[in-house]
């Protein structure tokens, strides 16, 4: 079926993807289309495993054969036919891999443009040679600390963790690092064969002698006689310090039981060498207003834009005038600064303006790390795609979602398509169309209950968005329940959590609220999930005392 080039419409035949029933559907370009129906509906199976999976699947086809290897392909999904489809590119959330090295600055591609200021119109020390820009990032062989490899953090034992419990002696298992068993008994005697008291408590033994147990790389071997009750014959046994142990464990165990014993000995700490910046020390000593890349990193948005907003003020005659005075590359430094004021003040207009570029990706909520590539992608200037949402105002409190719409509508006037899977109804509001899948989840949807302009879904009674888009939803009968507990927290300090103490209910739901960014998720999944788990004796606390 071919459709005239001025269609304004993508149109979907027999789309039968996950639980869809062969639906077929016209959905307009150029448009903000919102994707609407309870979870489940075949909203996602429609917007993203049909329609863009189609587009992805016409750009691979386009792909030279040997090059396809190297892209992540999608299979082909189940529609008799998609016309009028443009390119599209998908913004889903999705957190960071745990080992990914990624943060607020790669993910913006803001770091580049770092790097290349400190690189071209930083400040160097006397006599020291001009660094490449590669030489500014910890993820690089040029730039990484030599220390810590770049990550920023060193894993060390420290005898606080190997030993627990120093009213104990060695022989009643003071160096809770050492195995148990028989190695543990093994290495009891080597240190009984050198003269250590094993029955005297830890913290009565000379310090030099806690140290040289805890962590010498010295491995003596001594000849160990046969102790009344053990059945062997005597052998040769050989020391291991508790964290030479431990860190053999770490590097050459096959076994994830021991590894994960052995982690319980170890504690992250910046590294002391770069102080958790990743960088060689040539790459800290340079400066740019008279602040490291890595003070830089560390800022807070806001904090960024109001240092480098008045270099990026100067006109190009000024900059002309002060390079010819200084010998500064002022010119670089007027554009690069532009350029990321730019793209900073998308990110505040989007309420992100709490981060920090040296914030690692894992640590964003989806509904973060979905806006920050919302945002990447207005400053692209790609023009006549289909941009795939999936609930974009997700994580945000209502205060928050105007300046998100619009930077919507600027994706949209820059010529693009917007087909936004959202459950947000202030959001489905602001909608040029909408598409509501349904009536219920599952083998209860899967049906397109209405395609067109928003106030006509106002007249289809059997759509549950309907309900809840025009006020006829029964308000919530609930009656709250009795606490039985409280969890009493106090001195809780990360990311922008600082020294909060709260009281938290038991066996109750408790719903902690607040502006985006205001620390809900610091607080709730990492903190108070932390706590909990350290109370059942998983992990350390190390962020909060109760």
């Amino acid at each position: 079926m071919n459709k005239d080039a001025t269609d304004p419409f993508v149109h979907v035949r027999g789309a039968g993807e996950n639980n869809l029933r062969n639906i077929d559907v016209d959905v307009p370009r150029d448009a903000m289309v919102a994707f609407t129906g309870v979870s489940g509906s075949g909203k996602s199976s429609l917007a993203f495993d049909t329609l863009y999976a189609e587009a992805q699947r016409r750009y691979f086809e386009s792909v030279a054969p040997y090059a396809r290897r190297l892209l992540q392909q999608v299979g082909a999904p189940h529609v008799q036919e998609i016309t009028g489809l443009p390119p599209a590119v998908a913004l889903q959330q999705r957190r960071g891999a745990p080992s990914s090295r990624s943060t607020v600055g790669t993910l913006t591609t803001l770091s580049n443009l770092l790097r290349m200021l400190y690189s071209r119109a930083g400040t160097y020390p006397p006599g020291a040679a001009r660094l490449e820009a590669e030489s500014f990032s910890p993820n690089t062989a040029a730039g990484a600390c030599p220390e810590c490899h770049g990550l920023g953090v060193v894993h060390d034992v420290a005898e606080d963790l190997l030993v627990p419990d120093p009213s104990l002696s060695i022989r009643e298992g003071a160096i809770a690092a050492w195995p148990g068993a028989w190695q543990g008994a093994n290495l009891r005697s080597v240190v009984s064969g050198l003269g250590i008291d094993i029955d005297r408590p830890w913290r009565r033994l000379r310090k030099r002698d806690r140290d040289w147990l805890l962590y010498t790389d010295e491995q003596p071997s001594v000849y160990i006689e046969p102790e009344e009750g053990r059945v062997d014959y005597g052998y040769q046994g050989k020391f291991w310090s508790a964290r030479k142990h431990v860190m053999h464990v770490l590097a050459d165990s096959k076994s994830e039981k021991m590894r994960e014993r052995a982690l319980r000995f170890v504690r992250s700490v910046p590294c002391p060498a770069c102080h958790g910046s990743g960088l060689r020390p040539e790459a800290l000593a340079v400066t740019f207003a008279g602040r490291s890349i890595a003070e830089i990193n560390a800022m807070p948005l806001t904090e960024v834009v109001a240092l480098l907003r008045p270099v990026a003020g100067r006109s190009e005659a000024d900059a002309t005038t002060s390079t010819a005075r200084s010998g500064e590359t002022t010119e670089v430094a007027v554009r690069i600064c532009g350029d990321v004021v730019a793209r900073v003040d998308v990110l505040l207009d989007l309420s992100l303006g709490y981060l920090s570029l040296g914030r690692r990706s894992t640590t964003l909520s989806p509904g973060e790390a979905q806006r920050l590539r919302i945002a990447t992608q207005l400053r692209s200037g790609l023009f006549g795609v289909v941009y795939v949402l999936d609930e974009p105002s997700a994580g945000l409190h209502p205060a928050d979602a105007e300046p998100l719409l619009d930077v919507l509508d600027r994706l949209k006037a820059a010529g693009n398509s917007l087909f936004v899977v959202e459950h947000d109804m202030d959001v489905v509001r602001r909608a040029d169309w909408v598409v509501d899948i349904g009536p219920g989840a599952g083998e209860g949807g899967g049906r397109v209950l209405y395609s067109g302009p928003v106030a006509g879904l106002e007249r289809v009674e059997e759509s549950a968005t309907s309900q809840y888009l025009f006020g006829r939803a029964q308000p919530l009968d609930h009656r709250p329940r009795t606490p039985h507990g409280w969890l009493h927290l106090s001195g809780a300090s990360r990311h922008n959590l600082h020294d909060v103490s709260v009281d938290v209910p038991l066996c109750v739901l408790t719903a902690v609220t607040g502006v985006s960014g205001s620390g809900k998720s610091t607080l709730v999944t990492q903190v108070l999930a932390e706590v909990v788990r350290g109370h059942l004796g998983l992990v350390p606390e190390e962020h909060a005392r109760s």
